[in-house]
């Protein structure tokens, strides 16, 4: 089985690489990177990966490099993104121009091709911002360039449900080590600042929730969709539901003399609930998913 993995050099890409490369049926993995975020952390480290990569550097607009790219190839997993944390909104042009026409150029190569299963990493930032907790069947109504350019993404690929079993995957914010982890994440920032400044910065009041999900379920569960029988569809990949002042507590207990600054502390900042899946959750067997043990556990990987 031949796999390709758009954004295969990011956050999520690299610990699905390391995922499926040791699954026995994949006996080869493409990944298409830009490296546009001059992460060249998949390249090095002692943890070494198998002979089944294949790197090529390209962009999701060369629509002739998609074209000869997905010849022979069984399973698409489309992660590459102009990313940002879920209430972010500059640079509308780039989300616009990547996550939308780029996917719209990827669905179009595909409808062309052999390919057997395709699955896109979409984000729950389609929701927008709600009090009440979110789910597939609620409506969706983006607040920010990042998360209409993944809505608009999402329209392209509906097409697909007709021709191939697809998989819609709205994800949370992704925290937990990698080596190429991003730390512009709220949980990954945190540990960074309260590892190495002992202090964090809470924008708001606090108070205002956000979705989350471990990156080693993440990868687990992307991994198992090449064998499983999971209905396509649409999913969330949430797997906690917490108030930003849950993490700092969290924190205060790992790092006791932890300073933590209030900027603009009077404002509620919106809030962003979606709920956890356990049909698609059910596909991760880790076993530690409390979040002081993961953030102990993160702090283990830290250098000094």
């Amino acid at each position: 089985m031949r796999v390709l993995i758009t954004g295969g050099a990011g956050y999520i890409g690299t610990e699905l690489c390391y995922a499926l490369s040791k699954k026995a049926d994949i006996t080869e993995i493409v990944v298409i990177d830009n490296l546009s975020r001059a992460n060249y952390n998949l390249f090095i480290g002692q943890s070494k990966l198998s002979d089944k990569i294949k790197f090529i550097k390209g962009d999701l607009l060369d629509t002739r490099l998609l074209k000869s790219s997905l010849e022979g190839i069984d399973i698409v997993y489309h992660l590459a993104a102009k990313v940002s944390t879920p209430f972010s909104d500059q640079n509308p042009h780039f989300f616009e121009q990547i996550n939308h026409w780029g996917t719209a150029e990827l669905v179009y190569a595909i409808e062309a091709s052999d390919v057997k299963k395709f699955v896109y990493m979409s984000s729950i930032s389609v929701y927008g911002a709600s009090k009440d907790e979110m789910d597939v069947d609620s409506p969706i109504n983006p607040r920010t360039f990042y998360g209409i350019s993944k809505m608009r993404g999402e329209e392209h690929v509906n097409r697909l449900f007709k021709k191939l079993p697809t998989y819609i995957l709205r994800c949370g914010n992704v925290y937990g080590y990698s080596k190429s982890m991003r730390f512009d994440a709220v949980i990954n920032r945190f540990m960074f600042d309260a590892n190495f400044h002992n202090r964090i910065s809470i924008n708001g009041s606090g108070e205002q929730h956000r979705s989350f999900i471990h990156i080693d379920d993440v990868s687990a569960i992307l991994s198992r969709l090449t064998d499983n029988t999971l209905k396509p569809g649409r999913y969330d990949l949430v797997d906690k539901v917490l108030r930003v002042n849950d993490i700092a507590e969290c924190l205060m207990d790992i790092y006791p003399n932890l300073e933590m600054i209030f900027v603009n502390q009077h404002m509620n900042l919106r809030e962003l609930k979606v709920k956890p899946n356990p049909i698609i959750n059910q596909l991760s067997h880790r076993l530690i998913k409390d979040l002081p043990t993961e953030l102990h556990n993160f702090k283990k990987e830290f250098s000094f």
